[in-house]
């Protein structure tokens, strides 16, 4: 069986037909399959939309308040029950019918099917800056390779169930799928446009995003630092033999502006570092904690008197 798990923060405007449109490409196949949506704390008639279309193949579980899309995606592979689990976004950006193809590959073995981005679509430049920026220093620090990645991916039950098993609170599910290993095949995919409604990312949103991602899975910024610390430090050693012959030639000038200047930027790189390690101890401190990483407040049940009624909508 193929569990589609799909988080949903106020998509009211997307529920139903995402709903139709996978069960009818699903069904047209032959494939068994339930569809497991995660409502990640919405304000609108999400949750209101996804308990009046519930059956025994289309379930959801709703937050208790907005935990944010890692905890909705990791809720959905707690919860999943199939053989195979793929997530989806909501507003039918990731081609569903693309769920065939991936489906078929780990048929013939794939442990894991990755859907990349071909293009980054319509994507501002500071946008496209920004994500291959973030990518590249992803891979370097890592070893991993996001470029043009997507939570779009199909896993298998043993893959699903290596995920479940980290204990971190700080999740980056788009790297831990790939840090798992296993064997992996990368399809590509054209970003469609929204169905429905709009993004619920913005640059601050995604900026947040990438500072969490980058620290919770590598300590590159903390050996930037170290790096900066280095070079001022060879800087530092130069201008210090340089002012000691000027001094002794009697050469010397007051240099009042250099001493400034020198003063605010090497207390900016110091307080920059403390940043860093700051951020690190924040996120330490999270973890040690050990809260959830989501609290779920409903789950869906089937009436059976609706089920054939909602089936029929669905049709």
């Amino acid at each position: 069986m193929l569990s589609v798990v799909i988080p949903a923060y106020n998509e009211q405007d997307n529920i139903q037909n995402t709903t139709k449109v996978i069960s009818n490409i699903l069904n047209n196949e032959k494939i068994d399959f339930e569809i497991l949506f995660i409502d990640d704390g919405s304000i609108d008639k999400t949750w209101e939309l996804i308990e009046s279309i519930c059956t025994e193949k289309i379930k959801g579980l709703k937050f208790s308040r907005n935990f944010g899309k890692e905890g909705a995606i990791f809720a959905g592979l707690s919860n999943a029950k199939g053989d195979c689990v793929a997530v989806i976004d909501c507003d039918l950006q990731h081609p569903p019918e693309l769920l065939i193809q991936m489906y078929r590959l780990w048929e013939n073995g794939a442990k894991v099917v990755e859907a990349v981005k071909s293009s980054r679509g319509k994507e501002s430049l500071l946008y496209k800056l920004f994500a291959k920026s973030f990518y590249k220093m992803l891979q370097s620090s890592s070893g991993i390779d996001l470029k043009n990645a997507s939570d779009y991916k199909l896993m298998d039950r043993a893959v699903v169930d290596a995920i479940n098993t980290m204990p971190e609170r700080i999740t980056f599910f788009r790297a831990l799928s790939s840090w798992v290993g296993f064997e992996t095949v990368k399809v590509e995919f054209e970003v469609a446009p929204r169905a429905n409604g709009t993004t619920k990312w913005n640059f601050k949103k995604l900026f947040v995003f990438a500072v969490k991602s980058i620290t919770s899975f590598t300590n590159m910024p903390m050996h930037f630092m170290t790096v900066m610390g280095l070079i001022f430090m060879v800087f530092s050693v130069g201008l210090g033999i340089h002012t000691l012959i000027n001094f002794f030639s009697g050469q010397a000038l007051e240099g009042f502006s250099t001493v400034i200047l020198l003063l605010l930027i090497i207390g900016s790189i110091i307080m920059i570092g403390l940043g860093v390690i700051g951020f690190y101890l924040s996120k330490i401190y999270e973890e040690i904690k050990f809260r959830p990483r989501y609290i779920i407040s409903k789950m869906t049940t089937v009436k059976k008197q609706k089920e054939e009624n909602v089936s029929g909508k669905l049709r």
